[in-house]
């Protein structure tokens, strides 16, 4: 009987540790799936009857007001979230940096806002009479009007000064606008920011590319390279591809063969190149490349952006 009661003392025992091992857990388990951010939709009004859309995210913990930080995008026609893409029907997702960078900074105690450029919208559609007429003075004041509107939110600290990120070309807008705004701005962050004073379409498409087949493909010194290697050097071919997205897939042009490839057909061109040129033809940097580099630039510009849109290689 005694040897009885404590087997039946065990078992109990072990039934209220199994319970509570089970519980431990689920809420172990359970919290994969807390919702650590909270977000809200906003439109933000830039004046003449132009509207753009924007997210606010911020601390599903916590209690605010929170600090604020103003994400500003990159070159070119952006979305909110810096999509790297379209978005296709059974595909992977691109890539969004913004979003996951506003995403970790709000699981970290900030509220954060960031917009789409003005006459952009979902999956790269672009309102073409706007945007062919957006200048650099237009996108500063959509960031301080971005700005205005973050600061007026109930989540974040409108008594106290914002931070503003800025990314490649928001690296350049990021600067004029704490200095024309003091009064707002605590401090700035500036993410792949230019340090010439020049062009940088220029300096990207047509400075660096010559600059490499000077340096590295020119062997002779004389001013001209073949065509055979530099179509088989990685890197020459990735800085000369030109970007030609449209609304079916990403492609991508090859400046010295012609040839329209994907995304993915360029990626084995670089680790697999193929060409059927000779291997004693050659071409002059000068005469030939440096004039293909610069209508490549004046392409973008002719293109027709409401079927397609460029991204600078960054």
């Amino acid at each position: 009987m005694l040897s009885l009661g404590i087997l039946l003392i065990a078992l109990f025992t072990l039934s209220c540790l199994s319970t509570s091992i089970f519980k431990q857990q689920d809420q172990a388990l359970a919290q994969s799936y807390v919702h650590t951010i909270k977000f809200r939709n906003l439109v933000i009004d830039l004046g003449n009857g132009l509207k753009t859309n924007a997210q606010l995210t911020y601390p599903a913990v916590g209690k605010g007001p929170f600090p604020g930080i103003l994400l500003i995008p990159v070159t070119g026609p952006q979305d909110k979230n810096e999509t790297l893409g379209y978005v296709l029907k059974n595909k992977p997702p691109p890539p969004k940096p913004f979003w996951q960078i506003a995403q970790y900074l709000s699981e970290r105690g900030f509220a954060v806002l960031r917009y789409d450029k003005r006459g952009v919208g979902a999956n790269h559609t672009i309102n073409q009479s706007v945007w062919r007429n957006i200048t650099i003075n237009d996108m500063k004041q959509d960031a301080e009007k971005a700005m205005n509107v973050l600061i007026e939110q109930p989540e974040v600290n409108g008594t106290k000064k914002i931070m503003i990120i800025g990314h490649s070309e928001g690296a350049i807008i990021a600067p004029r606008i704490a200095v024309d705004n003091p009064g707002k701005i605590k401090n700035i962050v500036l993410i792949g920011a230019t340090a010439r004073e020049r062009d940088i379409s220029y300096f990207q498409w047509v400075y660096l590319p010559i600059l490499y087949a000077e340096k590295v493909l020119d062997h002779n010194h004389n001013g001209s390279i073949s065509i055979q290697e530099a179509s088989k050097d990685p890197i020459f071919l990735f800085i000369t591809s030109t970007p030609i997205h449209n609304t079916s897939n990403n492609t991508y042009k090859l400046l010295l063969t012609g040839k329209v490839v994907t995304g993915a057909q360029l990626d084995q061109s670089i680790k697999k190149p193929t060409n059927n040129y000779s291997k004693h033809n050659y071409i002059s940097i000068e005469k030939y490349l440096k004039p293909m580099l610069i209508k490549r630039i004046v392409s973008f510009t002719d293109q027709n952006l409401s079927s397609q849109t460029w991204r600078p290689h960054q």
